[in-house]
């Protein structure tokens, strides 16, 4: 109801402006403070006032007074507040929330009939996932989420690295080694198996001896140059490895959970002549220059102070170049393309779209966000000599440290005491891996953020389990209505008009903002916007929860109470979900 109240309020406004003659291209919409009983305010008064030559708060007055709320649907009331003009809700504005949110699909937009393909995690397959860059699924999922509720026609893709030195390193140590040349692995799953030969291989390249660190050298590049070659022969051989340890990622982010409907890989590009056909317009470009060692693209007159390199002297491609050739891809068959990035790959994505603009393509159509790592209070942390935090390791504790706290509470009867054992596991998976979703989610992606146990998981603050316990509570006052007969009614039966306190009315407005926060986060691809919204959400359904009984209700109120604990169900777990956070029916 909230969009549809700001399309009102807008033509309320404007037709203010029309009445008194005034300019009507900035109207000033926006939403007051929490302090403020209103729906929506425009702060116009503020730019007209040097051109009518009156003060703001008289601007405003004048403005309110050519506004009959009686003309606009879910306006109750317009009041002024210095030079602000404020516009209260109607009965009919929490009438229509209510019903509206009766339904489990509350928040969903109707649908664009837009396409984006959301490019994120893309780690390149030569071993587990670090929790350094956990980031990335994290964000990458829950903003398609976002994207698909908001109605886009969303694919989400993981690039695989499958053709660049690392892999022709990986794929040489898998077939140079035996297993006995190798360490034990560090958990039972294919990518940490495969890893110990990648690293096995680059302590040899880096401390062998210079005739056998020749040899080896020859061989990769061999890989390399069969790779761009087209040979099927050695695709086959990279593909081993490469698919191997892919399998293995993806049962780790499958524990977040994050899935994806394409891998992609680079080798495609090669392969199909895509990558050769973007290399001969690339050195078409004025910007192409060669010396002895490749050619580049100078990118100074655009900003860009280091080249792009797409073409060795050899003849082999890089990942830049066939990462264009993917970018290309995108635009051919996605109406935009939305990619993930870490802020290392600052100047590759500058590189990317700046290169893409000079072939000719509308990059308006590519979004890139980019986010800063994720540490923890040790520090930052390494993974190429294993000695890093892989995120199965946080997940693992994150599990550890959430069962012991559900644990802890039910000893002290602060939470439902009837769970068994196969309960508490469900609880601690879903708080302990949610706990880390909401944390990482939560902030802003360009903010750096050290990742601390005791935020993450607490109860009683602004974290997962905190939200987490509002769907819980809703499920149960719920569950315990059906036990004692009382269905929630049909959403035509509904009369707002009966939840007339204070928090009741708050909680209405507040699941009235829902879909408006889903189009506002899909709109600016800032999945962190709903974690906000799910806190403020949980404020206003936990200060209901204790002003206004919903079971001990007089009869003519309780119905409508019933309803309004639905409505925040779906809106709680709705935003949850649209997270990627689990929303527990008990806790």
């Amino acid at each position: 109801m909230f969009l549809a109240a700001r399309r009102v309020v807008e033509d309320a406004v404007e037709s203010a402006l029309d009445a008194l003659d005034l300019p009507a291209d900035d109207l000033g919409i926006e939403e007051p403070p929490e302090d403020v009983d209103a729906i929506l305010a425009s702060s116009v008064a503020f730019r007209l006032a040097g051109e009518v030559g009156a003060a703001p708060p008289e601007v405003a007055a004048d403005l309110a007074a050519e506004i009959d709320p009686a003309d606009y649907e879910y306006v109750g009331d317009v009041t002024t507040q210095g030079p602000y003009l404020n516009f209260l809700p109607s009965n009919a504005y929490f009438g229509a929330t209510l019903e509206a949110a009766q339904d489990d699909e509350y928040g969903r937009l109707d649908p664009k009939d837009v396409s984006v393909a959301v490019e994120h995690t893309s780690a390149n397959p030569t071993g587990p996932v670090h929790v350094g860059r956990a980031r990335n699924p994290i964000i990458g999922d829950a903003l398609a989420n976002v994207l698909d509720f908001a109605g886009y026609d969303v694919d989400r893709h993981y690039y695989v690295n499958d053709a660049g030195r690392q892999m022709a390193v990986f794929t040489w140590a898998y077939e140079r080694f035996d297993e006995d040349e190798l360490p034990e692995p560090e958990r039972n799953r294919a990518e940490y198996d495969m890893v110990r030969y990648y690293r096995r291989g680059n302590t040899v390249l880096e401390d062998a001896p210079e005739d056998e660190v020749e040899q080896a050298e020859a061989e990769i590049q061999s890989i390399m140059q069969g790779l761009e070659d087209g040979d099927e022969a050695t695709y086959d051989r990279v593909s081993e490895v490469v698919d191997t340890v892919l399998g293995g990622m993806q049962e780790c982010l499958a524990r977040l959970p994050a899935d994806f409907d394409d891998f992609v890989k680079e080798t495609r590009f090669m392969r199909d002549g895509s990558t050769d056909d973007l290399v001969d317009r690339l050195e078409d470009l004025e910007e192409a220059v060669y010396d002895d060692e490749a050619w580049q693209l100078e990118l100074d007159d655009h900003g860009i102070e280091k080249n792009l390199v797409f073409l060795r002297s050899d003849g082999t491609s890089l990942y830049a170049t066939r990462d264009l050739a993917h970018h290309e891809w995108k635009f051919e068959n996605y109406d935009r393309a939305v990619t993930v990035l870490g802020e290392d790959h600052k100047l590759q994505a500058e590189q990317v779209r700046t290169t893409l603009e000079l072939l000719g393509r509308d990059t308006e159509r590519l979004d890139q966000v980019l986010y800063s790592y994720v540490n923890l209070p040790e520090g930052k942390m390494s993974t190429r000599d294993g000695t890093g935090i892989d995120l199965d390791d946080l997940l693992d504790e994150a599990i550890d440290r959430a069962r012991e706290e559900v644990e802890d509470r039910l000893d002290g009867r602060l939470r439902n005491d009837n769970l068994d054992d196969a309960d508490v596991e469900r609880i601690a998976h879903q708080v302990g891996i949610g706990a880390v979703r909401y944390d990482i989610v939560s902030k802003q992606p360009a903010k750096a953020i050290t990742f601390e146990w005791d935020r993450a998981l607490d109860f009683e603050a602004q974290s997962a389990p905190y939200v987490q316990y509002v769907h819980a509570r809703a499920c149960g006052i719920l569950g315990e209505a059906r036990e004692a007969g009382h269905d929630v009614p049909d959403a035509g039966d509904l009369d707002a008009d009966r939840l007339d306190v204070p928090e009741a009315r708050r909680l209405l407005a507040t699941i009235a903002r829902f879909p408006a926060v889903i189009e506002g986060a899909a709109e600016d691809q800032h999945p962190h916007v709903v974690a906000t919204y799910t806190r403020e959400f949980a404020d206003a359904f936990n200060a209901f929860y204790r002003e206004c009984p919903v079971l001990d209700a007089d009869a003519d109120k309780r119905d409508e109470r019933l309803a309004l604990v639905a409505a925040a169900r779906h809106t709680v777990g709705n935003a949850l979900g649209v997270l990627g956070v689990a929303a527990p029916e008990s806790m």
